[in-house]
């Protein structure tokens, strides 16, 4: 049986199982803004991932689902203050999630 705990992990590590997309998580009131910064940070972490393998002549997912992320996370960011670091490969991402395997 899952707790409510493997739940959000699971969520956490694959946003696309709770959420169709970035804006879903936008208006989930159910979470708090932390929670929903943290789920498109690991978001948006996969999305530039699967970009990278993409340009690496890999399957991967499409760059309009990373604006989205992005545009989400930013939204956020802006209504607690914060600020995202410039831009790199991997999107800025200063916090990036640890990745279970």
């Amino acid at each position: 049986m899952n707790s409510a705990g493997d739940d959000r992990e699971q969520v956490k590590r694959d946003p696309r199982t709770e959420f169709g997309t970035p804006e879903a998580v936008l208006n989930d009131a159910s979470l708090s803004n932390g929670q929903k910064i943290e789920i498109l940070r690991g978001w948006e972490y996969d999305a530039v991932e699967e970009s990278v393998a993409q340009e690496e002549g890999m399957i991967g997912g499409d760059p309009p689902m990373i604006q989205r992320v992005q545009q989400a996370l930013d939204t956020l960011l802006a209504s607690d203050g914060e600020t995202k670091t410039g831009p790199t490969k991997h999107g800025g991402i200063g916090d990036s999630p640890a990745k279970e395997s």
